[in-house]
């Protein structure tokens, strides 16, 4: 007699779709914008059906994480001393062999040899036997997966240019965010757009602890409002009491962050903040920069959807363009004096914008990669970098470069000029700052094609900042941060490292001086801030974000009048503002 056909009960299936998709949000998620970029374009995502779905940040690395386990299991389902015993890890590309070390204490009994939980009856403790959840091995598989759960494993994404995929498979039954957790869907409550929550943090003595809402006198304010990580912050150059932030979201916080009174008094609570029109909608909304114009009444914001937004300082857009070719925007910058702003995108354009006028102006195509920063040496000329390693320096009425400046062996991550526009400070993903003299660059005498490299650091440098004063008679100061966890104060005239701060114990994310000039801030993945002295190359003071989502995106930095202050964007959906007039180090 024929069998009858069975029914097709494979409960798995894997389609290429499926994996692709996997991958492109985990390139997304830890910065390789280029990768995701071209992994959509060569395999056809927008047509799958499982584009625009929301993938979990790590899940990529969970569910390599749960093969793990089933290899463990696989491997150890014997219970012998070799397997229960067993002190070699399980790895994704090595074939796993037990090893068995004889000076360890005698393994626990195999599971199948213990009595089960539920036929024990209450007395049986008295006579030795151990339930289930007394078995060591038992526990860490246990304790694994709730870890796993509570913190799920995190990647990074940066909005600045660098990239870093910062998961770390810690033992062969779980998956744990490092102390360095990266950019991560919060576990964080979720709070309302309430905005007047400010928990504070309890400071004791250089560091402070994360403490939130039992220290009203902290220096440390954390302002809740955003429902997801903050990437960008800035504050606003003429009204000192505004305070711009957006996050992963796409959605742009304008904060009323007041300084203290006459007599000192710090507000105890603050009114809700504005939040601006036309979010982005669908997969690709991460914000990538944020300024505000010279004059305080717009403020500009890139994003990975491929739209320019610039909202007037009550949230109101102004105006909000998609560029004529599309692709994440990386920078926004206005002209000093605010008629024109760039955005740098990844086609590898930068794009002029008319301010007044509400329209593009001029697309020019630099790059033959992604266009990666901007900025301006005056309202007529202004410079770009870009992932070929080329610095072009460019006059807004004409397509072409006036002067190329070439060297870097990789990704241009920033570059930035100095404040009397004589020379640019570069850094890049080969491990190197630049200074260039563009001095005679509108003169008819060549520019000097050979920068003065900073060497030293031992991994891609993501920022690099001028000094903003000089004391007189000395060489201007420049300052470097770097994913080998360093930070740098370099002589820009003679190339000469004057100090290197090892504080931060993983990727370095934000660097900032004060606008006097006498200290400089780091902020990195470990969730430490670290402030500074220039002259003295000393660390003042520190403040640590707490073990969860604790990663340190942006810092600016406010000095005016009374007030001297710091505003973080952090991983954790708060803005932190550190009133650094009640910092006795800092005094």
């Amino acid at each position: 007699m024929p069998h009858a056909a069975m029914p097709d009960r494979d409960p798995f299936r894997i389609s290429a779709d499926e994996i692709n998709y996997l991958i492109y949000a985990y390139f997304k998620d830890s910065g390789f914008s280029h990768s995701a970029f071209v992994l959509r374009a060569e395999s056809k995502l927008e047509r799958s059906t499982f584009y625009g779905k929301s993938v979990p940040r790590g899940e990529l690395v969970e569910l390599l994480a749960k093969a793990l386990l089933y290899s463990e299991v696989e491997a150890h389902w014997k219970g012998n001393n070799m397997s229960l015993s067993c002190t070699n890890k399980f790895g994704l590309l090595e074939p796993h062999v037990c090893s068995y070390d004889p000076q360890l204490p005698p393994p626990p009994p195999p599971v199948s040899q213990r009595i089960p939980l539920a036929s024990v009856q209450p007395q049986a403790h008295a006579h030795g036997f151990a339930s289930a959840s007394s078995d060591p091995s038992l526990k860490r598989k246990a304790s694994g997966m709730s870890s796993s759960e509570d913190n799920p494993p995190e990647k990074k994404t940066r909005t600045d240019g660098t990239r870093d995929g910062g998961v770390d498979v810690r033992s062969t039954s779980s998956v744990e965010p490092r102390p360095s957790a990266s950019r991560a869907s919060s576990s964080a409550p979720d709070h309302a757009n309430t905005g007047s929550d400010l928990a504070t943090v309890k400071s004791n003595g250089t560091s402070a602890l994360l403490d939130p809402g039992e220290h009203p006198d902290s220096p440390v304010r954390l302002l809740r409002g955003h429902k997801a990580e903050v990437f960008v912050c800035a504050w606003n150059p003429v009204n000192h009491s505004a305070l711009a932030s957006g996050s992963k979201d796409s959605l742009v916080h304008i904060w009323n962050v007041p300084g203290p009174d006459a007599d000192g008094n710090v507000p105890t609570s603050i009114d809700p903040p504005i939040v601006c029109a036309y979010a982005a909608k669908g997969d690709d909304r991460d914000l990538t920069s944020i300024t505000w114009s010279p004059d305080g009444t717009l403020v500009a914001v890139g994003c990975y959807d491929c739209i320019l937004r610039i909202y007037d300082a009550q949230g109101k857009g102004y105006l909000v363009q998609q560029q004529q070719e599309k692709g994440p925007i990386f920078s926004v910058r206005f002209s000093p004096s605010g008629r024109w702003l760039l955005s740098a995108s990844l086609d590898g354009s930068a794009c002029l914008w008319d301010v007044k006028e509400k329209r593009l102006h001029e697309q020019y195509h630099l790059h033959k990669d992604c266009c990666l920063d901007v900025d301006w040496l005056s309202d007529s000329q202004f410079v770009t970098s870009g992932s070929d390693g080329v610095i072009n320096i460019m006059r807004v009425d004409s397509s072409k470069p006036v002067k190329q400046l070439v060297g870097h062996e990789h990704e241009v991550n920033q570059v930035k000029c100095n404040p009397s526009r004589t020379r640019i400070a570069s850094c890049s993903d080969d491990m190197t700052g630049r200074i260039w003299n563009i001095e005679d660059v509108d003169s008819s005498r060549a520019v000097d094609d050979h920068p003065l490299v900073l060497s030293g650091h031992t991994g891609p440098v993501s920022h690099i900042a001028w000094a903003p004063i000089t004391v007189s008679g000395e060489h201007d100061l420049v300052a470097t941060s770097s994913f080998d966890g360093t930070s740098r104060l370099w002589d820009s005239v003679t190339g000469t490292c004057l100090c290197t701060f090892h504080d931060h114990k993983s990727n370095v994310y934000a660097l900032a001086f004060s606008p006097d000039g006498r200290h400089f801030a780091t902020g990195g993945a470990d969730g430490w801030l670290y402030i500074y002295d220039v002259v003295a190359k000393q660390k003042r003071w520190s403040w640590y974000a707490g073990a969860s989502q604790p990663s340190i995106f942006e810092i600016v930095w406010q000095q005016s009048g009374n007030l001297n202050r710091i505003a973080m964007a952090m991983e954790r959906r708060t803005v932190g503002v550190v009133d650094l007039t009640r910092i006795p180090e800092l005094q």
